[in-house]
């Protein structure tokens, strides 16, 4: 057996209700002025009171930072910052949905340490420490609450990821009724992207592919396959909005130490472009990636089948694959997402630009089952449209 590293959040919360936690938890870990980083809209929906309440029963200081955008660029998480700095915060929450969450990463290292936001580009430079971190997921999407990792928009279309596994959390509270008021849409997108996850995660040829991360991505697909269309259907099922907001923490954990790949790298560009979330880019390129790697890792495909359609269980190995491939369509069209880039007002002309920029995404490329060429990559983007 190979030998690998398993890095995750060292203490996790799961339960209904346990936002009502926070105040405690916060006392016993983080400290007594906490900057709570989120976005404007869910401040709106009163669950951003809900926590600061918790917080402030216990006697804690707390400054509502909610400039968080989809994407968030550069100067939201320096703005961040200093508005942290300032109210002289010994400790970061982030509550809300990955964009959130992975800024307030940013904030906790950068207030603990002395790098610039610039230095911490890339594969472990962040060198020092950090100040004491909680997330809040609201979204079963990201995963974000345990994975070391931070994308942000950098100019004006690319995005660049800052990996280190000093980005996990101390503790990540995951409370499902805080996704009760997702929209399907939302609920949709954020649920293929934590597919993508499991099924990259399981395929990736990066050398720390585990088996740890194997069954957690395997046990994640179970979750997610079995509850997302009863999540878009039924917004209010608790017990649907269980298994997909643990079902996204399952495949985080997988993707955070077996790296995800070219459904990632092709779906950045639509993001950085048109402003697509990262959810729906993920859905719109997924099979147009999976029929591109299935050359290369039908046999893996083919084991996940009976974990993403549990019928899926007898048939030769090139069967199998098609089918799973088949069932991840109809799944995209039945949950309400749209499938094509021309749906999205992409233009066709638009696929050369596009298929440039995926190949600087070289971090998650090198990760893929099959080596992904420019021309290749202008293929499955024309496919796509």
């Amino acid at each position: 057996m190979s030998p690998f590293k398993f890095n995750t959040t060292p203490s996790i919360v799961f339960g209904a209700d346990t936002l009502q936690q926070l105040g405690t938890l916060a006392l016993e870990h983080l400290g007594k002025r906490i900057a709570l980083i989120t976005d404007a809209g869910l401040v709106k929906t009163g669950l951003v009171a809900k926590a600061v309440t918790s917080l402030e029963n216990q006697g804690l200081a707390c400054l509502v930072i909610d400039g968080v955008q989809a994407d968030p660029a550069e100067h939201i998480i320096l703005d961040s910052v200093e508005k942290a700095r300032q109210f002289g915060a010994t400790a970061v929450i982030g509550m809300g949905g990955g964009s959130s969450l992975d800024a307030a990463k940013l904030v906790a290292v950068l207030l603990g340490g002395e790098q610039t936001l610039e230095s911490l580009y890339g594969i472990n430079q962040v060198r020092g420490s950090r100040l004491p971190l909680l997330l809040i997921p609201t979204t079963a999407g990201t995963g974000s609450e345990v994975t070391p990792i931070s994308i942000i928009t950098t100019g004006t279309h690319e995005k660049k990821g800052v990996v280190s596994p000093k980005l996990l959390p101390d503790i990540a509270l995951l409370d499902p009724v805080l996704t009760l008021g997702l929209p399907p849409h939302v609920t949709a997108a954020t649920g293929v992207d934590a597919m993508v996850h499991a099924i990259e995660s399981y395929t990736s040829i990066n050398a720390n592919n585990n088996p740890v991360s194997k069954g957690l991505a395997i046990q994640a697909l179970q979750l997610l396959s079995a509850n997302i269309r009863t999540a878009v259907k039924e917004p209010g099922n608790i017990e649907a909005r269980s298994g997909m907001l643990l079902g996204s923490m399952l495949a985080g954990q997988a993707f955070a130490n077996s790296p995800v790949a070219a459904v990632h790298a092709l779906a950045y560009p639509l993001g950085g472009h048109y402003g697509i979330p990262h959810g729906l880019s993920n859905a719109l390129m997924l099979p147009q990636v999976l029929r591109f790697n299935a050359s290369a890792c039908a046999d893996a495909y083919a084991e996940l089948a009976p974990y993403i359609v549990p019928a899926l269980r007898q048939g030769t190995v090139e069967s199998l694959c098609e089918q799973v491939i088949a069932a991840i369509e109809t799944l995209i069209i039945d949950i309400g997402l749209p499938n094509r880039l021309k749906d999205m007002d992409i233009p066709e002309s638009a696929c050369p630009d596009l298929a440039s920029d995926a190949m600087k995404q070289a971090r998650l490329l090198v990760n893929n089952p099959r080596e992904v060429t420019l021309d290749t990559a202008l293929r499955m983007y024309q496919d796509a449209w």
